[in-house]
């Protein structure tokens, strides 16, 4: 029997999210951002729907599948005009992690609220002197060492037991700064990535963390952005954060493991993001090719705008095939095949969304700069995934020296 590249599941799940996009659509998302708002109600609805937990666990009340139907509900509302970039970092990231690494009870704790969409969790890794280089990441955490933490105190004891110090009661103590980190005036916490010392080597070693909005030492300060999004960037202070034990999720020691395991997630869903944008803009300049007349024939007839825009079609699809192939091995437990797929798809998906938004504003003429037609903004967006989470160049970096086998110049 063939592979099937999406189930008839697949095929019902894109069509009625599809369904609750066109209800919300662009103009909803837009006057969201314009009150300085948060697309609460879509969420909300979303996460009633079984959308939002849809990859998360059945036993605590996700919808039992993986990244391969998450993807698909970002893409279907960001080809309806209102992604919601929160889902790329709360179920995603967080949700996979927890769900993954998580102590049972992280899992009762979390899991539930993020699939039923009444807590949010953000994702704080990059840094102001770091960027995404887990490698060079200057937040810390150290045990502290006041006695204050002998069981009686913060200290529940409920970390894994795996780690090196896990379960032992001892608070934790973090510090350090984050940058562009999306969503925390809204989130219940914030995943943490910093970096412990190995009581071996002595050497430091990412492990996660979830801090509490309101945790004493944690501050927050907004980022002025070109960038037109309901969900707001912000620069993290993490200034002797104490945290209980239980605060660690998974093994002090898995490092790169765990934090890897979030990080593929997010570029497929980053690349469900782009292909979803682009998507919304090629239909926009399409209806528009089909309508417009200047002469005689509608302009979608000249070759010269029809075969750009079939271009853009193409590479979106391109893309999307990359990134179905990205979630399923994912899905399938192959962390090291996934990391490569996720990789490539998420270039493929920014490079194809930036020239398909492009295309689709210059197909508008001067009509693709005005408010009215909503494409303009775009253009901005578009960037940001070929920027975030991680940079194209260091995508053909990874895959040079990964794939290729070539010398690393780094």
């Amino acid at each position: 029997m063939s592979p099937v590249l999406e189930t008839e599941e697949h095929k019902a799940l894109r069509a009625a999210v599809a369904a609750l996009g066109k209800r919300y659509g662009r103009e909803y998302l837009t006057k969201v951002i314009a009150e300085k708002g948060h697309p609460d109600e879509l969420w909300s609805e979303a996460a009633k729907l079984g959308y939002l937990g849809v990859n998360l666990p059945e036993e605590y009340g996700g919808g039992g599948g993986g990244i391969t139907e998450l993807s698909i509900v970002l893409e279907e509302l960001g080809a309806a005009g209102c992604p919601l970039l929160m889902m790329v970092v709360s179920p995603a990231i967080c949700g996979t992690v927890i769900a993954r690494f998580g102590t049972e009870a992280q899992k009762q704790e979390w899991l539930p609220a993020l699939a039923d969409g009444t807590r949010t969790m953000a994702f704080g890794i990059t840094e102001p002197d770091a960027g995404s280089n887990s490698h060079r990441i200057t937040t810390t955490a150290r045990h502290a060492d006041d006695g204050a933490d002998d069981g009686t105190g913060t200290g529940t004891g409920t970390g894994t037991g795996t780690g090196t110090d896990a379960g032992t009661g001892a608070d934790w103590l973090l510090t350090g700064r984050k940058v562009f980190i999306s969503g925390v005036d809204i989130a219940d916490a914030t995943l943490i990535v910093a970096r412990t010392a190995d009581a071996r080597t002595g050497k430091l070693k990412p492990a996660l963390f979830i801090v509490p909005r309101d945790a004493p030492g944690f501050g927050r300060r907004q980022i002025d952005m070109e960038l037109t999004g309901a969900e707001k960037q912000f620069e993290l202070t993490l200034d002797d954060v104490r945290l209980p034990a239980d605060a660690l999720v998974g093994d002090e020691d898995a490092g790169l493991l765990q934090l890897f395991a979030g990080l593929n997630p997010e570029r497929i869903m980053t690349a469900a993001f782009a292909i979803g944008m682009g998507r919304y803009a090629l239909s926009k300049a399409v209806a528009y090719a089909r309508e417009r007349t200047v002469w005689r024939e509608p302009i979608g007839a000249h070759q010269a705008i029809a075969h750009p825009l079939a271009q853009a079609h193409i590479e979106l699809e391109l893309a999307r095939l990359m990134m179905q192939k990205a979630a399923h091995l994912y899905d399938s437990g192959d962390d090291v095949g996934a990391g490569e797929a996720a990789n490539m798809a998420k270039y493929a998906a920014a490079e194809a969304c930036v020239k398909a938004v492009d295309q689709s504003v210059h197909t508008l003429g001067g009509n693709g700069l005005t408010s009215e037609f909503g494409l303009a903004s775009l253009i901005t967006a578009a960037r940001v995934a070929r920027i975030a989470p991680v940079s194209r160049e260091m995508i053909l970096n990874y895959v040079s020296h990964q794939t290729l086998g070539l010398p690393k110049s780094y």
